[in-house]
């Protein structure tokens, strides 16, 4: 079933610009088809692959690290080992960066329980303010 770049936008969330984008850069993994009038027309496919880019590219997958990805996939068999490499690399690159995120998670999770029971206690004139040092400091 062919799909307009309207209709694409509207099931994957992606606007028209990003579309573009996307293919501009390179970042689909078959070419983009053009009807003969110029207009651009996608098919199920298109839709499958974009819902994994747009995943590598939430995780932070670099677009020259994706774009390196589809070039080897196109080439079809014989590079899997390369294709696993280049995704277990980017894997340790994010549970690097949700270890990280959690790290943050709990300093966050600190200041919240501190707020909270400085209002509870009706002491939020307490919590650290640098124009009044005597306030309690570390909150």
């Amino acid at each position: 079933m062919d799909l307009s770049i309207g209709e694409v936008a509207q099931r994957t969330g992606l606007s028209v610009h990003a579309l573009r984008f996307y293919e501009r850069e390179g970042l689909f993994a078959n070419p983009v088809r053009r009807l003969s009038n110029g207009r651009r027309i996608y098919h199920e496919e298109d839709l499958e692959w974009l819902a994994i880019c747009t995943k590598l590219r939430s995780s932070g997958m670099p677009l020259a690290m994706i774009r390196q990805y589809i070039e080897l996939a196109r080439q079809g068999t014989g590079n899997e080992h390369q294709r696993l490499e280049l995704l277990r690399r980017h894997e340790s690159q994010v549970e690097a960066q949700i270890r990280e995120l959690q790290g943050t998670l709990e300093v966050m999770r600190h200041k919240v329980r501190i707020y909270e029971d400085h209002l509870a206690r009706g002491e939020a004139d307490r919590l650290w303010n640098p124009s009044h040092p005597d306030a309690d400091q570390g909150s």
